[in-house]
């Protein structure tokens, strides 16, 4: 009771006593209430969720080419296929499952004890026992338990930067009559799961479980519904073209051999064998490979991918938002500029040799009396500590942000506690408070000397001062002075700068009043800091815009503060729209569409507000990426396109509901990893491209020779080769190509961009066709001159690899030809191609392969015909100019 006591005595407001409920009525609550946790959304069943790996449209073509093989009795492709489908879909699996602990992260945030008063005496319970009515106390340390009505509190101050994203520990202060609707200032309220950071309280729980403000968070995070990504919506459409391009070539085949008087079931296979061939069986298998290897590239750039389809997501983003405290700044407030002597004088970071300046130069505060005057205040007049940071080579602080930025300033000067100890020794103290709005210490010196400092908000000081330590020494405060520094703090204040002034006078006695000491002050001067933005930060926004992509502050923070900071960094430019989340408020979702374009900064927001904006984005047609670290930025990163947490400072809630981390909490990293997913999805057009030309190239073969009267031209066991083997090697190294150097100058891919954009299928069907002509042509010379159908199968079939080798290197670029790239740039590409070219050396002439492959050997007129017809292909298609990729600006 000893708290509960002090408090009472510190108690100035008049309430009655609040005993706490009876055990009974707790009990009773906690029937009607229900117990003090977060719920979670319905969990999918482990069985369900694996079976949902089934349903996209590639892998049922799959599955139906898996049973046409099996019926058609070539069990080896049956078993490759299925084997393909079980490795992506348990992928698939993995990643889903993880997505689904974000409600258990929430729910550890609760506190998992609480001190309350039950029958008038203090008891410790498990929090999710909390009811409303029941009254807890806290204290320095405590995470609260649920929503509550501070009934009494002590310089009470609370860390609300998990649901509102300030910085700054906000000042709690007791003004409950009995009525809830009396109380609709935050400030006379305290929050489930953020953290006393100062002070003791008791406080009236109103709410509990999912009717706090942290419920609506969880319930905000559950009732959000997954949507497919970019790359999984264009699979999916190039899976349905797949799937109907199958169905018309089994048609055309059946067709036209029953016109022809075939018996109408061979030819019913015949055209069933052609569509199976038709399937690229290894596309999924190669998308989730390239993924991957996306994924580990990131991972070394300190972005780590939880969900796979987010690496490609990534590289469309056209617009990022961004929560400033600890994302864009560094969530450590600094002294920036300090106004003394009737100079102002700029404060540089760590690491400067002069890191105090004046306009005209640098300056040193050994030599400027006033300005030493002014840092020695902050520093004496401070309960924070500070010490050297042997490694980074800074200084850190520990206490209250303000009071450590402004011991940090003076540690800079050399005014470290060590070196003031030596000269003054703290006496009293006259603690902050919002009425006061200021704090005051009483010094002695080994002098003899008594001084009283103090420091606190420039407008309620400069009332307690009658003179000022000026350039010429001690002078009395008149009203033009006076009036001069109050517009000097609105202009530091117009710049952001939270602004703190300090003063000092010296007693005359030893015995003082606490009511008398801050009175006749000598105002000393105006010190201004804010959190400042990353270094990186800058230059990643500047990449961001030359990329086409839109950089958004989204921000709890205040409006002066979050432009100032956005200006710096070029997200916010003159002429574009700031709002607040009062005016988010008076807005509807369809006239926040229509401004949502034009809005570079957000103030004062709320998570709802949060949610609403990227919601907004997206309705416009933008993919959004969100980063965030606290609570508050959770529901909108599971919301965005792609969501991205911080991995250092970011609460376990928002990492289980992103996509992907920072590792270094760099904003940099994040437009490194736009540059992965950009260079990723070029290089899955890359073997999309490649794949469906051999596709169509071996189609077209088959499909004329039958057209024609000729004998097959290749076996199905040949087809099955080129697939999974010859085609398999070289697109996976594709995966490995290196980015092209305007990668990051193009702007974002739209949302509804097809896979085939930019003339890409025509790329494709134009080489699909010279690769079937060329193999066709192989075939039926060889078979005209030598009438022997094996060596012009096997002619074919070296045609056939040849010629996708060679095309593998034109995919390498889709404005350049195979004359004006650089061949040797992928070297996992370089002996991709070997080892096929091996492998189909030895499928000619080992003779155990000959007889599985139905191949002999080809004599030296066989391979100048293969050879000479396989080359000319490049040859002819550059008489076809390739296609300038058009720049979306």
């Amino acid at each position: 009771m000893i708290m509960h006591d002090t408090l009472k005595k510190n108690n100035t407001r008049g309430y009655e006593e609040h005993n706490g409920l009876s055990e009974k009525e707790a009990r009773k609550k906690l029937l009607e209430h229900g117990l003090n946790i977060l719920e979670e959304k319905k969990k999918i069943s482990l069985v369900k969720l694996l079976l949902r790996q089934f349903t996209d449209v590639m892998v049922l073509v799959l599955l139906v080419s898996t049973v046409i093989s099996a019926f058609m009795g070539d069990v080896t492709e049956a078993v490759t296929i299925i084997a393909i489908v079980v490795i992506n879909s348990i992928l698939g699996f993995v990643q889903e499952f993880r997505t689904e602990k974000t409600m258990e992260a929430l729910k550890s945030l609760a506190a998992p004890v609480a001190k309350v008063l039950r029958n008038g005496k203090v008891a410790s319970i498990p929090a999710e026992q909390i009811v409303p009515g029941d009254v807890i106390l806290l204290e320095t340390g405590d995470r609260v338990p649920a929503d509550s009505m501070l009934l009494e509190s002590m310089s009470l101050q609370a860390d609300e930067s998990l649901l509102t994203g300030e910085s700054m520990p906000v000042e709690k202060k007791a003004s409950f009559t009995g009525k809830l609707l009396d109380c609709k200032d935050r400030k006379c309220q305290v929050y489930m799961g953020t953290v006393i950071t100062g002070g003791r309280a008791k406080a009236l729980v109103h709410a509990t479980g999912m009717n706090t403000e942290m419920g609506g968070i969880a319930d905000l995070i559950r009732n959000i519904e997954e949507e497919q990504t970019p790359l999984q919506k264009r699979l999916d459409h190039l899976g349905k073209l797949i799937v109907a391009g199958c169905l018309i070539i089994c048609a055309i085949v059946a067709v036209t051999g029953i016109l022809r008087g075939e018996d109408a079931f061979n030819m019913l296979l015949s055209g069933i064998s052609l569509a199976v061939a038709a399937v690229p069986e290894g596309l999924p298998a190669l998308v989730t490979i390239s993924l991957a290897l996306g994924v580990q590239r990131m991972l070394k750039r300190n972005a780590l991918i939880r969900r796979l389809p987010a690496v490609e997501t990534l590289g469309c983003a056209g617009v990022v938002c961004s929560d400033k405290t600890g994302t864009l700044t560094q969530n450590r407030m600094t002294v920036r500029r300090i106004f003394a002597g009737d100079r102002m004088v700029d404060v540089r970071d760590d690491g400067h040799k002069q890191p105090f300046m004046y306009k005209e130069g640098r300056m040193d505060p050994s030599k400027d009396a006033v300005l030493r005057q002014a840092l020695e205040i902050a520093a004496l007049c401070n309960n924070a500590s500070v010490s050297r940071d042997k490694t980074a080579g800074g200084w850190e602080f520990t206490g209250d942000p303000t009071e450590g930025a402004l011991l940090v300033a003076s540690a800079k000067a050399g005014l470290t506690p060590e070196a003031l100890a030596s000269s003054y020794f703290r006496v009293d103290e006259i603690p902050f408070n919002s009425d006061r709005k200021c704090m005051s210490v009483v010094c002695d010196t080994h002098k003899g000397e008594t001084f009283v400092f103090a420091k606190g908000a420039p407008d309620e000081l400069l009332k307690k001062c009658s003179k000022v330590n000026g350039p010429k020494g001690i002078v009395p405060l008149t009203y033009e002075l006076r009036m001069k520094f109050l517009r000097t703090n609105d202009s530091m204040a117009q710049d952001a700068l939270r602004v703190i002034a300090v003063a000092y006078r010296r007693l005359n006695s030893r015995v003082w009043r606490h009511n008398e000491l801050e009175s006749d002050l000598i105002f000393a001067g105006l010190i201004g800091m804010l959190d400042p933005p990353r270094e990186e930060a800058a230059e990643a926004v500047l990449k961001c815009r030359l990329a086409g992509i839109k950089p958004v502050m989204i921000t709890g923070d205040h409006k002066l503060t979050a432009v100032a900071i956005a200006r710096e960094l070029d997200i916010y430019r003159d002429g574009e729209t700031v709002l607040t989340g009062r005016e988010l408020d008076g807005m509807d979702e369809r006239r926040l569409e229509q401004v949502v374009d034009d809005v570079s900064v957000y103030a004062r927001v709320s998570p709802k507000h949060k949610l609403m904006i990227v919601r907004a984005l997206k309705k416009r047609g933008h993919i959004v990426a969100m980063t965030g670290d606290g609570v508050n930025d959770a529901p909108a990163v599971k919301e965005a396109d792609i969501g991205v947490a911080m991995g250092l400072t970011g609460t376990d809630v928002t990492k289980e509901a992103s996509s992907m981390m920072l590792l270094d909490d760099n904003f940099a990293t994040i437009i490194a990893a736009i540059e992965e997913g950009r260079v990723i999805y070029n290089n899955i057009r890359k073997f999309i491209r490649y794949m469906l030309a051999c596709n169509i190239g071996e189609v077209l073969t088959m499909f004329l020779g039958m057209l024609v009267g000729l004998p097959i031209p290749l076996l199905p066991i040949q087809i099955l080769w080129v697939n999974l083997v010859t085609d398999g090697l070289p697109a996976v190294a594709l995966g490995f190509d290196p980015p092209e150097k305007d990668v990051m100058k193009r702007h974002p891919r739209g949302p509804d961009e097809s896979i085939f954009s930019d003339g890409l299928a025509g790329i494709i069907i134009f080489r699909g066709v010279l690769i079937g002509l060329t193999t066709l042509a192989v075939f039926a010379t060889m078979l005209y001159f030598t009438g022997d159908v094996a060596a012009a199968r096997t002619g074919a079939f070296v045609t056939l690899v040849l010629t996708q080798l060679i095309h593998v290197f034109e995919c390498k670029s889709e404005t350049r030809n195979i004359f004006q790239i650089n061949l040797f740039d992928n070297i996992y590409l370089v002996f991709s191609v070997l080892i096929s070219l091996a492998m189909i050396l030895g499928v000619v002439y080992i003779p155990a392969l000959q007889t599985i492959f139905r191949t002999v050997h080809l004599g030296l007129n066989g391979w100048l015909i293969t050879c000479g017809l396989s080359f000319l292909v490049p040859v002819l298609a550059t008489f076809f100019p390739v296609r300038s990729r058009k720049r979306r600006r």
